[in-house]
């Protein structure tokens, strides 16, 4: 091949990682002036000229936030947790177990329970919302279990198991060979036992995957805290972070943005930590069927 046929493709790979590098610092610039003004004085960031690196750094900006009275951000980082390691627990496995039967399992209506389960994930959270209030506030009057103003209804529908999972992971477990079930079988396996000893360990990735999801998507909650907590000592990270900017009147900007680093920061981590098995569950998630 001569070096003419090769000079398109080769301009063409760099246009595109050239597009993908613009996109990336576009993408990157909000983070960045977080990240900034949460360095910076409350002085310096109300001045009519900013400076793009702050001078100096006011590292302590980020020690003021755990000091300061109008939050508790330690509390709300425990909160956040405990509902984060609940529902990510909960939404894989349960999502898991669903997967693993409509991916499986034989049995009449598999196709239209299936269709009907993904027809759910065009409902968003608003469109739900008064009606899971009145079913959580119902439970509440007739079990005698507070459910309204407690952590259960974060984290109990999640053990239900996810539409958006239960797709991914049936497609996952579909990729993986039938003679291993049937081998499975013949040596007396039980069908939960080829689920949890076979396909399980097989499935890391895509579990991995559905893990890190749920985490993000529970991390990040708003409204959903929004609606059922109503004390602030039960608040997470992010209502924590919308109650403090409230609260505090004149904002405190060089303050808030430094718990806005500190809330998003475990969630990057997190990412960058399992960024292996995550492109590798996407990637073999798919593949068949």
């Amino acid at each position: 091949m001569t070096s003419q046929t090769k000079s398109p493709a080769y301009l063409g790979k760099i246009a595109a990682h050239s597009t993908l590098l613009v996109i990336c610092v576009v993408a990157f610039v909000p983070f960045f002036w977080m990240l900034s003004t949460s360095l910076k004085t409350l002085p310096a960031i109300m001045a009519k000229t900013q400076t793009i690196l702050p001078h100096p750094f006011q590292w302590h900006n980020y020690l003021d936030v755990f000091r300061n009275e109008k939050a508790n951000f330690l509390l709300w980082t425990r909160n956040t947790l405990v509902i984060a390691v609940l529902g990510v627990t909960g939404t894989t496995l349960s999502s898991a177990v669903a997967a693993y039967g409509f991916a499986r399992l034989r049995f009449r209506g598999r196709n239209a329970l299936f269709i009907i389960m993904l027809s759910t994930m065009m409902l968003p959270f608003p469109v739900t919302m008064v009606s899971l209030f009145s079913l959580f506030r119902w439970l509440g009057d007739h079990t005698g279990m507070a459910w309204l103003g407690t952590f259960k209804p974060l984290w109990v529908p999640l053990w239900f198991g996810s539409a958006f999972n239960i797709f991914l992971l049936r497609q996952f477990f579909i990729t993986i060979p039938n003679e291993l079930s049937e081998s499975a079988r013949i040596d007396g396996c039980s069908e939960f036992g080829i689920f949890w000893r076979i396909i399980m360990p097989l499935s890391k990735p895509a579990l991995a995957v559905v893990a890190l999801f749920a985490f993000l998507s529970i991390w990040n909650d708003f409204l959903g805290p929004l609606v059922y907590l109503q004390r602030p000592e039960q608040f997470t990270l992010v209502l924590g972070l919308q109650n403090f900017q409230s609260k505090a009147g004149g904002t405190s900007w060089h303050l808030l943005m430094a718990a806005s680093v500190l809330v998003i920061l475990p969630a990057l981590l997190l990412f960058f930590l399992a960024q292996k098995s995550f492109i590798e569950g996407i990637a073999t998630t798919g593949m068949k069927g």
